[in-house]
């Protein structure tokens, strides 16, 4: 029988930690040189990040059970913070952590940090060095010490820069195909995990992780629960667009 994976992307530069850490040291002395410079808004020609703002803030009271006031936030490689500084900006109240595998990301987060601007009790953004693939779960609870998962968790590219890493895990495989486990085990239950590709189909997405991602052990998986339109082009009779956002919810059996 064929395997329905997605055929795997062929390893490049921007699937490895020396790519990303080369870029963001420039971007930092960028910015440190022009604090307005605040680096490199993934997919800002497709306004994907405004895009995903207004789903989360159309979808947080009908389809989806969480409160913008109050909901935990993971962004899984955040760059420079914009797309949780975005969230921020729209009354997003909760606790909003990025993570990041470059360490020089995560400076440039919180250099930029620094000069947003802040209302009294606004709670801060918080930004932190952590591998998705290989980082211990307890370093990023969405409740210190507690066992409650993240009400939603974001990735805006870096699902794209894993599938270009030629890495392999401990089974053997590219390590893009444990990537959806990881995001499961992060979410609670009935918490979404909202993707934006520009290398993957929104139906390859839904391979990835609705079909070929694992269930947990009790039995819990991802299903599609919405997507984000953009503009569709065709070429050759075949309709497309360049750009591909699905949300994703957790749920039981």
């Amino acid at each position: 029988m064929a395997d329905p994976t997605p055929a795997h992307l062929d390893p490049s530069a921007l699937g490895t930690k020396e790519y990303w850490d080369t870029l963001y040291t420039r971007e930092l002395t960028n910015h440190s040189a022009n604090p307005r410079d605040e680096g490199t808004v993934w997919f800002d020609d497709s306004d994907a990040q405004a895009k995903m703002v207004a789903y989360l803030d159309e979808h947080a009271h009908n389809e989806h059970e969480y409160d913008p006031a109050s909901a935990a936030v993971l962004d899984l490689g955040c760059g420079n913070g914009s797309m949780l500084f975005a969230l921020r900006d729209e009354g997003w109240g909760g606790r909003l952590v990025g993570v990041d595998y470059s360490e020089r990301s995560v400076e440039l987060a919180r250099a930029v940090g620094e000069g947003e601007t802040e209302t009294q009790g606004e709670r801060e953004v918080e930004f932190k060095v952590w591998d998705v693939l290989n980082g211990s779960l307890s370093e990023v609870e969405a409740v210190p010490g507690g066992t409650a998962g993240w009400d939603v968790v974001l990735d805006k590219g870096t699902f794209d820069a894993v599938s270009l890493s030629g890495e392999r895990d401990g089974q053997g495989r590219r390590i893009c195909e444990g990537y959806g486990e990881r995001v499961l085990k992060l979410l609670r239950t009935g918490g979404i995990f909202l993707v934006t590709s520009c290398n993957w189909t929104e139906a390859e997405l839904r391979d990835w992780f609705e079909t070929k991602t694992q269930p947990t052990e009790a039995g819990e998986r991802l299903r599609v629960a919405g997507r984000v339109a953009y503009p569709s082009f065709s070429f050759g009779g075949v309709k497309g667009q360049t750009i591909s956002t699905l949300c994703f919810e957790k749920v039981g059996n």
